[in-house]
């Protein structure tokens, strides 16, 4: 669809919104008593409910039409059979390969990529079998009791997020931690806990000269060096990286070297051997099944009609609020604490994907593309920014996912998180009018003068908008589902922006003027710069001492 079409699609959307504008929710669910069973849909035991958006069938058909023409379905069957679709790098998006779970060849420009993805995974097996075994331990003969992976970005956020929303699964005596930062404070933190003698460190990075990276991975290597001595390094270290030189000059035998693929972006890369960690951690079992889960959320997402394909219809509503009624954030509020990493994976998910201003030619782009996505774990969140929710001036869209089951027996816990949940996305909805207000307040004893007063502050606009997603238990198939569902929003979303989700180059610059700005951080003479910068490295080098 060339770009006026957009535009005059967008504007035919706003005639919907005008329409819906004085439709409140709550009228509409009175109106309406098969609501829910109208606007939900299920995807294997995942439930998806989106009847609390401002939506009617009408807006909802106009939505699935647009989908179909700025050709989702084309692109997306593009994307499969091994296109280029990331046209500015020149590459095929196939992270749907590294779970795929048939038997059918999976060509990249002409080659069958599924016998290296198993020759990967069949090495991540037996390596992590034998780390969790003991069969393969520290110099001295001791058994690995942490795991240290160093990473960034895609080869941090994801493994660290499953890892911890995977605890159950985890055992005791083997613990993995997660180094990204370059400030100095993460590795030493992390380190002055551990016993040298018993960490195994991954070294995640494509290249293997990502600048955090590599940073960290020296100072990991002077550790273990410094207390154990230099031959001891190729016992404690291990990499995920393509560079094979880089890490045998490192220290790392080749047998511990895992590769992946230029059409695995860092972002969808925690389904290759960027989750190494994963599997040690959590056991190889655990990790396949992960992988299981995602490959049945894209079965779903190829083959589902798009009136009931989870990731369309999530991705239509975000688009409906970002660019037909202007809201700019969206918020994610997982009700379980082990998703506490979920929201910040789904940051980079989102805005590093869809965070674009120019389309697929090079275009400016004439409508909002990507949002702000934000959130915290329930019931936390609810006494920190959900007033803003509520009672704010801007409306904020939000998923809310829960599970029917907890893994620990302690009630009454769950039954009041899950209590919680169904009351916030209600009360988001329905609000509290001035009418409601007033009569609570009389029925409280209340006189007439202090009602008046507190009235206009304890009145809840409502007709807020969210989605509530539903699922039996955090298994490791259903947090592959949930993963794959959100790349598949995404990947939606993309298409409808007609932007490339699959580059990356806003992250370039802040990268290319550190690495020109550091020499004379370390108090070597440089280029001049502008007066702010140069201001603020003043002030360091006199403080620095």
């Amino acid at each position: 669809m060339a770009k006026s079409g957009r535009k005059a699609v967008f504007a035919d959307l706003e005639e919907h919104r005008q329409r819906l504008e004085d439709q409140p929710m709550r009228v509409q669910f009175a109106v309406d008593p098969n609501r829910f069973q109208r606007y939900s849909a299920t995807a294997g035991d995942i439930l998806l409910d989106y009847s609390k958006n401002r939506i009617d069938e009408d807006a909802m058909a106009a939505l699935f039409d647009f989908a179909r023409s700025v050709g989702v379905e084309e692109r997306r069957t593009a994307m499969c059979e091994g296109e280029h679709i990331n046209i500015t790098e020149d590459r095929a998006v196939m992270h749907m390969a590294l779970r795929y779970q048939g038997d059918r060849p999976v060509p990249v420009d002409g080659r069958d990529v599924m016998p290296d993805v198993r020759d990967v995974l069949s090495r991540i097996e037996h390596f992590s079998n034998d780390v969790r075994s003991g069969a393969i331990a520290g110099n001295g003969g001791d058994a690995f009791t942490d795991i240290v992976n160093i990473g960034i970005g895609g080869s941090d956020l994801g493994p660290a997020m499953v890892t911890l929303a995977l605890e159950p699964y985890g055992r005791a005596d083997l613990r993995a931690h997660y180094v990204s930062n370059v400030d100095g404070a993460h590795i030493h933190d992390t380190l002055k806990r551990l016993d040298p003698k018993r960490t195994l460190f991954v070294i995640a990075s494509k290249t293997f000269t990502t600048d955090e990276t590599m940073t960290n991975a020296a100072t990991a290597r002077k550790w273990i060096a410094d207390a154990l001595g230099e031959g001891a390094v190729n016992d404690h270290f291990a990499a995920v990286s393509t560079n094979i030189e880089g890490c045998k000059a490192f220290g790392i035998r080749e047998d511990r070297i895992f590769g992946f693929w230029d059409w695995v972006g860092g972002r969808y890369s925690v389904w290759s051997a960027i989750g190494l960690p994963v599997a040690l951690a959590l056991g190889y079992d655990n990790f396949a099944a992960l992988l299981k889960g995602a490959d049945a959320m894209d079965q779903h997402f190829l083959s589902a009609p798009l009136e009931k394909n989870l990731p369309v219809i999530m991705a239509l509503l975000g688009v409906w609020y970002r660019n037909v009624w202007g809201f700019a954030t969206h918020a994610v509020l997982p009700y379980d604490q082990r998703l506490s990493r979920f929201t910040a994976y789904l940051q980079q998910q989102d805005m590093e994907s869809n965070g674009k201003s120019v389309t697929l030619s090079g275009k400016n782009v004439s409508w909002s593309t990507g949002p702000i996505v934000w959130g915290e774990p329930g019931t936390n969140g609810q006494h920190a920014f959900y007033q803003l929710i509520h009672q704010g001036t801007d409306v904020i869209p939000a998923d809310f996912l829960i599970a029917a089951q907890p893994h620990e027996s302690l009630p009454p816990h769950h039954d009041k998180l899950v209590a919680n949940v169904l009351a916030q996305s209600e009360a988001l909805m329905l609000g509290k009018s001035e009418n409601e207000v007033v009569a609570e307040l009389k029925a409280q004893g209340m006189d007439k003068e202090r009602i008046r007063e507190l009235t206009p502050h304890k009145v809840f606009p409502g007709n807020r908008p969210s989605n509530t997603i539903f699922y039996p238990k955090l298994t490791p198939e259903i947090l592959g589902s949930l993963i794959a569902l959100y790349e598949h929003k995404v990947f939606v979303q993309g298409v409808v922006w007609n932007v490339n989700s699959y580059d990356q180059w806003g992250v370039e610059l802040g990268k290319q003027l550190a690495k020109a700005l550091l020499p004379m951080v370390e108090g070597k003479p440089g280029a001049d710069h502008d007066s702010s910068t140069m201001g603020l490295l003043n002030y360091y080098l006199k403080h620095k001492a």
